[in-house]
């Protein structure tokens, strides 16, 4: 080769290198450099999607400048295969690593739908309805099929599907509960066990009496004792809806399929979506002869076996509502009924 050759030669092989370090520094800058997006922007990944589709979808996003150096460094970094379905928030200037880093790291948007213990039916389907990342209708579901619970949404996801989830989540624990259940409980199937579990979750809101409640409840079925309680009353009137009120005399007496007072045994569903506690307190409760229970004016109850400790925890409660009344005498206060289970 010729000197002049061997000089265009190496100035081509400068020039290669010097092209190949700026298409280097070019690639480093937009892979660690801030990006172009000049504001938050949010990002669903479906589930299935590959490294291609992502990077496209990011690209398409505005979130970083190149698919070839995301794609790049997703292989060189081992992340292609370890890239998370989900919605991402990115920041604004998120660099090209930043996107990389947090879809390998799973760092999605994390939404949820919550449903207390003791709601009813439709007051779950109403948040799911609520949700604005939700899409779809969603119908009702049964009383008492859904399981309390916080539920992870994401964006797009059919209501529907959501609700799904829950009631598929009460029936597997119901199931696995149903076959654990003590012998000789007074309860034919495992629907009868919500009704009366959806009872109890609405009896109390201290958790260490539910297991007592089932019990004096499920005594009184043996019994054939009425269960005389007023949540069960109060769906008949309001679909669960809180009263804002005490229960008047007038719907206490009104025959409803929900008034426990005028009818025997159970109301013909649940009252409310029951929590596992108080399916497992009816599921197996404890061994127990007391079949009574009033307000303690403690925020909870006192239990009794015959109807004359009964009568005596009743006086107490009464001498307890006269000493608030006396104190604060322009507040309401709810009347005491002198019902058999003494409830206030």
């Amino acid at each position: 080769m010729s000197r002049s050759r061997r000089r265009r030669a190496g100035r081509l092989g400068g020039l290669a290198l010097i092209l190949a370090l700026l298409a280097a520094g070019v690639a480093a800058w937009s892979y660690a450099g801030p990006g172009p997006a000049e504001k938050p922007i949010d990002v669903v990944l479906p589930k299935g999607a590959g490294v291609r589709r992502i990077a496209a979808a990011l690209k398409d996003a505005g979130v970083i400048r190149s698919q070839t150096v995301f794609l790049l460094a997703a292989r060189l970094t081992g992340a292609a295969g370890r890239l998370k379905a989900g919605e991402y928030e990115f920041p604004a200037r998120a660099s090209t690593a930043r996107a990389l880093d947090d879809i390998a790291a799973g760092r999605f948007v994390r939404r949820f739908v919550v449903v207390p213990e003791g709601w009813t039916s439709e007051m779950a389907a109403e948040a799911v309805r609520a949700q604005p990342v939700l899409v779809g209708e969603a119908e009702t579901p049964p009383e008492g099929s859904l399981l309390p619970d916080g539920y992870q949404i994401q964006r797009g996801e059919q209501r529907g599907e959501v609700l799904a989830r829950m009631m598929k989540a009460r029936d597997d624990l119901l199931a696995t509960l149903w076959a654990g259940r003590a012998p000789d409980l007074p309860l034919k199937t495992p629907e009868e066990a919500v009704t009366l579990a959806s009872i109890v979750e609405k009896e109390t809101g201290v958790p260490a009496e539910r297991p007592r409640i089932a019990a004096v409840f499920e005594n009184r079925l043996r019994k054939g004792m009425a269960l005389e309680s007023d949540p069960t009353v109060i769906y008949g009137v309001s679909k669960g809806r809180p009263l804002g009120r005490g229960l008047t005399r007038s719907e206490l007496d009104t025959p409803t399929p929900y008034n426990t007072y005028k009818i025997a045994g159970l109301p013909p569903t649940p009252i409310a979506n029951p929590g596992r506690a108080s399916l497992e307190a009816v599921l197996n409760p404890p061994k127990s002869d007391e079949l009574y229970f009033v307000a303690n004016g403690a925020g909870g109850h006192v239990f009794a076996s015959t109807f004359a400790d009964h009568q005596a925890n009743v006086a107490k409660w009464r001498a307890i509502e006269r000493q608030r009344a006396a104190a604060a005498p322009f507040e309401s206060f709810r009347v005491f009924r002198g019902h058999q289970r003494g409830r206030e």
